[in-house]
């Protein structure tokens, strides 16, 4: 009892020290307590007056961004940046910089200003064009021209196999007649969005595995989504299953050799061992190889979130590489996505049920949207 009465003020004291300590630290910065859009611009409340020297404005092009750095400032808790619309990031960008960035059109130029009797207060104008709506006596909506973050994201999807090449086959279901259903779906979420989408094919159709990354590489897309369906032996067919995402990368795992060989074999007649490595090899070694691997993991993650919220059972088969001739000759990130297993039962019946294909492509969409942000933000803060 006694040693611990003697511990007791000298934990005080330490705590008195550490308290002290930082409030003495942190009593120079001002903090952002609220950010909301209201009347078509941002406004935003800090604990202690805003002066022009605290703000430092600038803007960056392709895409077009307004910067406005808030310094000696910190965020008050995460939830400021919440709730501002798609065009309106803020995010604390150094320890004592706390960043707003405004996407736009080349067109726009922001205000800012201190509203008047106001100096914790700062606004800044938003871009013009936002849906509008309106009521008049016959209940018509209007909208006015809708600002498009996507519109110079062009994603191309590749529906896999067509034509002669049926692709895998179980329980006379066909492979290349799933994957087209669900690249249809794929560009119509897209196309919600605001992205602009090229499909490879749009019918029943086969295309070289070279002509298709080529398509990518010459409309200049951001990413390369092809889609496929997996299957296995008739042992194995009530024992496998799940979602898998792939990115390019040899490999020695037998299981993605496997898939790979599968999915490469109608292509690759008459080409040697050492030819189809050394083309590999050659494109393994550059940026688009991480960036594809980011851009498969957040695809697989909302796949698997999407379709877990309504389906029981959904196995994660994980993000995994292999050497996919056809994501060989994309020189932007590129991944391709086996939506399940045709040659299981349940997964079969799952897949070409309309609901199922839905929460996959809107799956596909949002992981898209997920690596485009995250992309955005390494590039602006």
């Amino acid at each position: 009892m006694e040693k611990t009465s003697k511990i007791m003020p000298k934990l005080s004291r330490v705590f008195f020290l550490v308290l002290l300590l930082n409030t003495l630290l942190f009593s120079g910065f001002n903090t952002m307590t609220k950010a909301l859009v209201k009347k078509a611009e941002l406004n935003l409340s800090f604990s202690k007056k805003i002066s022009k020297k605290d703000v430092r404005h600038f803007t960056l092009s392709k895409p077009h961004r307004e910067i406005y750095d808030f310094k000696n400032t910190r965020l008050a808790h995460a939830k400021v940046p919440l709730g501002l619309g798609e065009h309106v990031r803020i995010a604390q960008y150094k320890k004592d910089i706390v960043r707003v960035v405004i996407t736009a059109t080349k067109g726009y130029k922001p205000s800012a200003y201190q509203p008047l009797f106001s100096t914790k207060s700062y606004h800044i104008s938003l871009p013009k064009g936002r849906t509008v709506k309106s009521t008049s006596k016959t209940s018509v909506k209007k909208k006015s021209k809708v600002y498009n973050p996507h519109k110079d994201e062009l994603i191309v999807i590749d529906a896999g196999h067509g034509g002669h090449d049926t692709g895998a086959i179980g329980g006379g279901k066909r492979e290349k007649d799933l994957v087209l259903q669900i690249a249809k779906r794929l560009e119509r979420e897209l196309k919600r969005r605001g992205h602009p989408v090229y499909m490879t094919r749009k019918k029943d159709r086969f295309l070289k595995l070279p002509q298709r990354t080529k398509i990518a590489d010459k409309k200049k897309a951001v990413v390369f989504i092809s889609i496929h369906a997996n299957a296995v032996a008739k042992s194995k067919r009530n024992k496998i299953h799940g979602i898998e995402t792939f990115f390019l990368q040899n490999t020695r795992d037998a299981k993605s050799q496997r898939i790979a060989a599968r999915e490469n074999k109608s292509v690759l007649k008459g080409t040697t061992k050492l030819s189809r490595n050394v083309i590999i090899d050659s494109v393994l070694t550059g940026p688009k190889i991480v960036e594809s691997n980011k851009l498969a993991i957040d695809v697989q993650r909302r796949m698997i979130t999407n379709l877990r919220t309504k389906y029981s059972g959904v196995k994660d088969g994980g993000v995994r590489h292999a050497p996919f001739w056809v994501l060989v000759g994309a020189s932007r990130p590129s991944i391709l996505v086996e939506v399940g297993y045709i040659s299981h039962p349940r997964e079969r019946k799952r897949l070409f049920n309309t609901h199922y294909q839905e929460l996959i492509a809107k799956g596909i969409a949002e992981g898209v949207d997920n690596y485009l942000g995250n992309r955005k933000k390494e590039i602006d803060f």
